[in-house]
C-alpha cells in the first residue's frame, strides 16, 4: 500500500453508515431507553465498537469579569451527565454488509430537559462506530425529551402543641417550659 493511500485512509472516514431509531423520544428519569442502530458499510473495515452517545448539556448566561474589571454576560457549556451504551464490541465489516444492533441504557443522571432565557439543558443522542485507525462514522444527533422522575403525593401529619412559656426568676427572659436553662441568661431554673 502507498504512503499516500495510507495517509488519505487514516484521514477520511470509510464508506460506510450508521442510523439510530429509538423506540420513543420522551422519557422520565429511570426510564429505560432503547434503540437499535443500523449500520451499513460500501467497504472492508475493522470495527473497534458500535454504540450509541447519550449526554445532557446546560448551557447558561454567566457574568464572566476581565481583569481591567470590566466584564460581560457569556455562554458556558458544561456536559453534566453523558452514557456511551455499547451495541456491539470488536467486528469486521465486508463490503456490503448491513445489520441491525439493539441497545438499551437507563436514564439515570443530569437534570431535565429546559430551555429559558439564561439557561438551557438538551439532551441528545446518535449513533457511532468505531473504526480502527480512521475517524467514527457518526449518525446525525437527535434531541430527546427528559422530564423530571414522576411526581409522587407525600402526605404530611403536622401534630400541634401548646408550649408554656415561664420567665427566669433572674433575667426576666422568657423560656419554654420544658428547658432547664433559660437561653438569654444560662440561669438554671428552680422548680
Amino acid at each position: 500500500m502507498s504512503f499516500f493511500k495510507k495517509f488519505t485512509d487514516r484521514v477520511t472516514k470509510p464508506k460506510s453508515n450508521v442510523s439510530l431509531r429509538l423506540d420513543k423520544n420522551t422519557f422520565n428519569f429511570g426510564d429505560k431507553l432503547e434503540g437499535a442502530l443500523t449500520v451499513s458499510s460500501e467497504e472492508e473495515v475493522d470495527v473497534t465498537e458500535i454504540r450509541a452517545e447519550l449526554r445532557c448539556d446546560e448551557k447558561k448566561k454567566q457574568y464572566v469579569r476581565v481583569s481591567d474589571g470590566h466584564g460581560g454576560d457569556q455562554w458556558v457549556n458544561k456536559t453534566i451527565y453523558r452514557e456511551n451504551p455499547q451495541a456491539s464490541g470488536p467486528i469486521h465489516l465486508s463490503a456490503g454488509y448491513r445489520g441491525e444492533f439493539p441497545f438499551s441504557t437507563n436514564v439515570a443522571g443530569g437534570q431535565p430537559s429546559y430551555s429559558g432565557d439564561a439557561r438551557t439543558v438538551t439532551w441528545t443522542i446518535k449513533g457511532v462506530v468505531g473504526i480502527k485507525g480512521r475517524p467514527d462514522v457518526t449518525s446525525p444527533t437527535a434531541g430527546i425529551q427528559v422530564a423530571g422522575a414522576p411526581t409522587t403525593i407525600t402526605m404530611e401529619k403536622i401534630v400541634e402543641r401548646e408550649v408554656v412559656m415561664i420567665p427566669c426568676q433572674y433575667c426576666g427572659g422568657l423560656f419554654p417550659q420544658t428547658v432547664t436553662t433559660c437561653p438569654k441568661c444560662g440561669a438554671q431554673r428552680r422548680a
